[in-house]
């Protein structure tokens, strides 16, 4: 399977796209200065407990209060307390937690008022980005993740991933993180751990170990809440979980984000930092390549796969549906338990897809067509199984029941990925009145007028539908020639289809958008 990504650099976010196979199965956008991201580690404030949820609400300084159980304080929450009292102390000394005394694991029965206090110092992780109108999920359960280990403060375990199939292997792997593995310290070995050497586990654990214990310094230093430690940047953090060696490209359209991307590249494997390319091209990258066109059609209540089968996904407060239809299609020759089957196949795919691309998370109830014979019931359950192999995402897939109903239970940790593919009326701009249609060249040519000579704008683009583009670009007396020859200054058009008909932006020449 050949993977490539995808990566647009604005002013205003990244939005980075994967494909497999030339199609589209990821997609993920980081806005510029965006908080509270999944690793995060914050020195919150104890705001309030509740004793009926065992719970307590932590000012980590989102503009809602982050929710913090029990459960997720972590057996050696004890521990990380006086670690948070001594490294604090002006007066600390201690660089290393192996030097720190460990406390007994709490107590799982516990309370969570027994334990915390309002006014309270606590140290926490970002374990659930905040999703509509709730604050982020938190944990004290801190880790620190590496492409090939996850380091646990505090704890001393060595966890082995279960999809490293050999056990020869997994005791070799956990033989060598424990002879290097430093005191105090546990250590999750993931899967592309697989067929390394001690030296790049030992390089790694060190620069984990390293990350973790510069927080001695910033403890003494920041005042509740504030951000200790910070995870890195999206585009590298899904580099760091989902590269492996069948990755054929990787294109970036911004400088420095192409020099971060080769040198991680390089780091992990020198011989694949050629696969990092710069997108120098006056199109947008997204359209360039055809990725613009794969989200009109991926997202949006309707969803077509094959041969005229359909999808219908609606969103709920509480959970998620999916619809198969098999629309006009049908196989001559086929009974209808035949073309069901096949249809209920070929929808998985795509419903795999589907929950990857939009991170759909929560419940998922997913309608298929109705099969009578209990072997081909069984077939789509275990297809969908092979299919959500892929799926990094933590799931867990109940068997289909003998209506055709299927639940799935997705771990969500960030807000789903929303594409609004519906376009408003051209003629209307959705309110239902209209104006007559030969003013738009008139407008645009007002607008032009304006920014070129009224703001003095050396440079000009202007970004339109793929048709618009054609009318003003096309022959010698086009309205970009005139434009031209009355104004001494070029122009720049480009057409993008992901814009609505009549839909327009002007850009000066440092790409910021000009409000007309």
């Amino acid at each position: 399977m050949s993977s490539d990504l995808i990566i647009d650099v604005t002013p205003s976010e990244i939005v980075i796209a994967l494909q497999e196979n030339k199609k589209l199965v990821e997609l993920s956008r980081e806005r510029s200065g965006a908080k509270f991201a999944v690793g995060d580690i914050y020195l919150g404030k104890v705001k309030k407990t509740m004793p009926s949820l065992n719970a307590a609400f932590i000012d980590v300084g989102y503009s809602k209060d982050a929710f913090l159980h029990y459960l997720d304080l972590g057996p050696q929450f004890a521990t990380l307390n006086k670690f948070l009292r001594i490294a604090s102390s002006r007066k600390n000394k201690v660089s290393s937690i192996s030097r720190i005394q460990s406390e007994p694991d709490i107590d799982k029965e516990g309370k969570i008022n027994e334990l915390l206090k309002v006014g309270q110092k606590i140290l926490v992780q970002v374990a659930k980005e905040p999703i509509s109108t709730k604050g982020p999920r938190l944990t004290s359960e801190i880790s620190i993740a590496g492409r090939n280990l996850v380091l646990m403060p505090f704890s001393d375990k060595i966890s082995v991933s279960q999809k490293i199939r050999t056990n020869e292997e997994k005791s070799r792997l956990k033989k060598l993180v424990q002879s290097i593995k430093p005191r105090k310290y546990g250590v999750i070995i993931r899967t592309v751990a697989e067929g390394k050497k001690v030296a790049e586990l030992d390089q790694e654990l060190r620069r984990l170990v390293d990350k973790w214990e510069t927080i001695f310094n910033k403890l003494r230093k920041v005042q509740a809440p504030s951000l200790v430690i910070g995870e890195i940047d999206r585009t590298t953090a899904l580099l760091r979980d989902i590269y492996h060696p069948d990755f054929n490209s990787i294109i970036v359209n911004d400088q420095s984000a192409f020099d971060e991307v080769a040198d991680y590249i390089g780091s992990i494997q020198p011989d694949k930092r050629k696969i990092v390319k710069y997108y120098k091209g006056r199109q947008s990258i997204f359209e360039h390549y055809g990725i613009e066109k794969q989200i009109k059609a991926s997202f949006g209540k309707t969803v077509s796969f094959k041969d005229g089968a359909y999808l219908i996904v609606e969103h709920t407060e509480a959970f998620h549906v999916i619809d198969v239809n098999s629309g006009n299609r049908a196989r001559a020759g086929n009974d209808q338990e035949s073309n069901a089957l096949e249809v209920n196949l070929a929808a998985c795919d795509e419903i795999a897809r589907q929950l990857r691309l939009r991170d759909m998370g929560g419940i998922i109830v997913i309608d298929f067509i109705d099969m009578h014979v209990a072997t081909n019931r069984q077939k789509v359950n275990d297809y969908m199984r092979e299919v959500m192999a892929n799926d990094r995402t933590k799931h867990n897939i109940l068997p289909l029941s003998k209506f055709c109903l299927m639940q799935i239970t997705r771990q969500r940790v960030r807000p789903e990925e929303k594409v609004e593919t519906a376009e408003v009326c051209p003629t209307c701009n959705g309110t239902g009145k209209i104006v007559p249609s030969v003013l738009f060249a008139d407008d645009i040519d007002g607008k032009v007028r304006y920014a070129l000579r009224e703001l003095n704008k050396k440079k000009l683009q202007l970004k339109v539908h793929p048709y618009v583009a054609a009318y003003l670009t096309k022959g010698f007396k086009s309205k970009r020639n005139q434009w031209f020859f009355k104004y001494l200054k070029w122009v720049d058009i480009e057409s993008n289809s992901a814009y609505s008909f009549l839909e327009y932006h002007f850009y000066d020449e440092s790409q910021e958008e000009i409000i007309l």
